[in-house]
């Protein structure tokens, strides 16, 4: 039996829930490890979530499937959202309009999975990354500046109340221009850190033989990465001591180091592709690119962290079953057994029967006692409508609750939006 009733006016609380998850990168030799996650081995592929270290799995799917085919069932095949291409013409956004046009009416045509993300690192522009990365574009032919440089440069000047190393572009003897200068960009998808990174929690470490050589913090809280400790620091200001070595973009996930110093003068590797060269930041998170350099710098790795920043709007919601209500039900099981519910028809009328006992459900605490009679229901399930009562919510009782004639009870729901 279904009954409504209306929320009261303070049956129904609205609140945030702010969060600030901790996360962790450590990278080295052409490897990213997140949060220590240990690489684990299933029984078709050599990682479980079917993902490369150091990368979050956006959707979970695919987990220890190798299978290339598709859709075979009791199979191994890969998870991968479909299509028939059909008189609508619906397509998905990752297939491309040219792959699109050559599958015929009638055939499907699949998406991408598994998929993940995980935080990158371009160093823009050197020669030698030119070179062996294809991905990064080379500098516009009418201003010499590189587009995925230009592409912050609104972002960086808006913040520049914050920070004066911020701005894109000053003039004078100390001036820079950031879309032609060594620029070291680390990109870190909004997957691991929600709504914006944490004020005061960006760490970046830079070790050299285990031994933490250089470390940058925000410790301004304004973007500013200065370098705050580390081997480095003995040598004085000229190798970075309280230097500012870049910034942080907190709301759009992105590391900007420009400084380019040695960090220790008495060691050198291949940073650069070419012949050895002192430790720099703008050296910093090789081997984090998206596609692999080939580099080795055995004796140098590198550490990442910092807090998201997550906020989760929640509603809760009371409803109460009070006393004298729900507490008949339709259920035949409700009435007592052998009882005739045939209605009384006639020609000119149609009638329920109106004295049907109702079987006493209450337990004694001896066998043989019976107790006195009370009307008695079991709720189970709450149904949420909105105004124009469309079914928007259900929630379920692992265990029916029961309700006496003579009992008030209350149900607190939560709901995450």
């Amino acid at each position: 039996m279904s009954t409504y009733f209306s929320f009261g006016p303070d049956d129904i609380v609205r609140n945030v829930i702010k969060t600030n998850p901790s996360v962790e990168f450590y990278i080295y030799q052409d490897e990213v490890f997140f949060d220590n996650y240990p690489l684990m081995s299933g029984a078709f592929t050599g990682s479980v979530p079917n993902v490369p270290p150091g990368h979050i799995s956006l959707y979970e799917y695919n987990v220890d499937r190798t299978d290339l085919s598709t859709r075979i069932p009791g199979g191994t095949g890969f998870i991968v959202p479909f299509l028939t291409k059909d008189g609508y013409l619906s397509g998905l956004k990752t297939v491309s309009k040219d792959t699109f046009d050559g599958i015929l009416y009638g055939e499907d045509f699949t998406g991408r999975r598994p998929m993940s993300a995980s935080i990158s690192r371009e160093l823009i522009p050197f020669n030698h990354e030119l070179l062996l990365y294809s991905t990064v574009a080379g500098p516009n032919s009418a201003t010499g500046e590189f587009d995925r440089v230009v592409a912050l440069k609104n972002t960086l000047n808006y913040y520049s109340y914050l920070s004066p190393h911020y701005t894109y572009s000053q003039t004078g003897k100390l001036g820079w221009n950031k879309g032609t200068q060594q620029v070291n960009l680390i990109s870190i998808p909004s997957i691991f850190y929600g709504s914006s990174i944490k004020k005061g929690t960006v760490q970046l470490d830079f070790f050299i033989s285990g031994t933490l050589a250089a470390r940058l913090e925000d410790a301004n809280k304004n973007g500013e990465l200065i370098q705050v400790t580390g081997a480095a620091n003995s040598y004085g200001a000229t190798q970075g001591s309280g230097a500012i070595a870049g910034v942080v973009l907190y709301n759009e996930g992105f590391i900007l180091l420009t400084g380019s110093w040695s960090l220790d003068d008495d060691h050198t590797e291949s940073y650069a592709g070419g012949s050895a060269v002192s430790p720099k930041w703008i050296y910093y998170g090789l081997g984090a690119e998206t596609a692999s350099l080939g580099r080795s710098i055995p004796s140098s790795s590198f550490g990442l962290r910092f807090s998201g920043s997550t906020e989760t709007s929640v509603i809760t919601m009371f409803t109460h079953a009070i006393a004298g209500e729900l507490n008949h039900s339709n259920n035949p099981t409700y009435i007592q057994y052998s009882q005739s519910i045939d209605p009384l028809t006639g020609s000119k009328f149609y009638k329920e029967p109106d004295k049907l006992v109702i079987k006493n459900t209450i337990s004694g605490t001896f066998s043989d006692l019976t107790e006195s009679f009370q009307k008695q229901t079991f709720l189970s399930k709450v149904k949420i409508y909105d105004e124009d009562m469309n079914c928007v919510g259900v929630a379920k009782l692992a265990t029916p609750i029961n309700k006496k004639v003579s009992r008030d009870v209350t149900f607190k729901l939560k709901l995450d939006i």
